[in-house]
């Protein structure tokens, strides 16, 4: 059995995301369970070099978990023979660090959003395209099991015509004086690359094309900053200049109406933090994180409204649990592994830097519709829209 070392270029593993998700539980599970497995029997072994800004976070991360390398420079790893480059930074430092990798040839898995903006998304995949690399974009979401069970559902037929989405996500997040803010405080600042609208309409992005299959074509959306003041990790007070919540109405190319509320300002009525409704001609479904229910047109009750009588029918009771049918793992771990498979030539990894590209145009568009209070149309979006890569690529190198 041939075993080949994949060297992977870590930067920004001392935050939340990236140590708890990519590290732990992506690339060291990975190795813990003997590597990804080819359908030829060889195996591809990731060897993680971890960089950042603080080098004593980095040398505790690394000797707790016997990780051998690490570095707080980032030109140097990068000249290095590592063959990818994964970035799980700040937004706001994201780009520099892509470009960077890009034009030392590197290979490409990230975190979203891919950068600050549109145009410097669009840039980014220009760069990538013209330098021969291979890209991916973290879409985690789609790879939890309560959403692997929709996308069946949908595959299987049982909605029938899709007729609308309704989706609600989030939590209360602490303002962090008498309680600990559970949430980095620059989520908050819309200077740091703060906002709910920039964090999660990239992911309502992927979701909605991937599941339902059609592009977005229009969203209407207002944001807000219910708390406009914070405390951070230091107890100091700090003005929140970043919406904490985004309501939404997007229209889908099929028809398909969707309404998505996203807020950290919000306490939680449902099974779980985040939950999607779709309903079609045939059949409902309600979605989580992990579980999913269904309700079929043939057994769906007939409720008549009378506020004159206390409701007696238990609603959620008459809705079917989907099976598992399989065994889910971790979502973030399989999109590494799948990423790792269709970049030794086994199977596809569609999540490129133009779906990055998207999801940072849906949030812009949400912004815009709100600034400009109408709905912001969307057309489609290829390579031809992006800005020529030479001279930026020749700034990052």
């Amino acid at each position: 059995m041939v075993t080949t070392r994949v060297g992977i270029i870590m930067n920004g593993v001392t935050g939340r995301m990236g140590y708890r998700q990519h590290l732990v539980r992506s690339i060291l599970a990975i190795r813990e369970q003997g590597g990804v497995q080819l359908v030829d029997g060889s195996r591809l072994m990731p060897d993680p070099i971890l960089v950042g800004r603080n080098a004593d976070k980095l040398a505790e991360i690394a000797a707790q978990h016997g990780i051998e390398r690490w570095t707080t420079d980032l030109d140097a790893a990068l000249a290095g023979d590592d063959e990818i480059y994964f970035d799980s930074q700040l937004t706001s430092v994201r780009e520099e660090s892509l470009l960077k990798a890009i034009a030392a040839g590197k290979d490409i898995y990230t975190e979203k959003p891919i950068a600050e903006s549109l145009e410097a998304s669009l840039g980014l995949a220009r760069a990538a395209a013209d330098a021969g690399v291979t890209v991916g974009v973290v879409h985690d979401k789609l790879y939890l099991p309560g959403l692997l069970k929709l996308r069946r559902l949908v595959d299987g037929g049982f909605f029938g015509r899709v007729l609308s989405v309704r989706g609600e996500f989030g939590y209360w997040v602490w303002e962090g004086d008498w309680q600990t803010a559970q949430r980095p405080s620059w989520n908050y600042r819309a200077e740091d690359g703060g906002g709910i609208a920039v964090d999660m309409m990239p992911h309502w992005s992927y979701v909605l094309e991937n599941i339902f299959g059609s592009p977005i074509t229009a969203i209407t959306a207002r944001v807000a900053t219910h708390i406009p003041e914070r405390v951070d990790e230091r107890g100091n007070a700090y003005p929140a200049t970043a919406d904490d919540a985004a309501y939404a109405l997007i229209e889908l190319a099929n028809g398909v109406i969707v309404s998505l509320n996203s807020s950290w300002a919000v306490r939680v009525h449902r099974d779980e933090l985040v939950e999607f409704q779709v309903d079609g001609t045939e059949g409902s479904a309600v979605a989580g994180l992990h579980q999913c229910v269904v309700q079929h047109r043939s057994v769906t009750p007939k409720p008549v409204w009378n506020p004159d009588l206390v409701e007696a029918t238990q609603f959620r009771e008459q809705w079917s649990v989907v099976p598992d049918n399989e065994v889910f793992d971790n979502g973030f771990k399989a999109q590494w592994e799948q990423f790792l498979k269709a970049r030794a030539g086994e199977g596809e990894h569609p999540y490129d830097f133009l779906a990055g590209a998207r999801g940072v145009r849906l949030a812009e568009a949400a912004l815009q519709s709100h600034a400009a209070g109408r709905r912001i149309e969307l057309g489609d979006l290829s390579l031809q829209d992006a800005p020529q890569s030479a001279t930026r690529l020749e700034q990052a190198s």
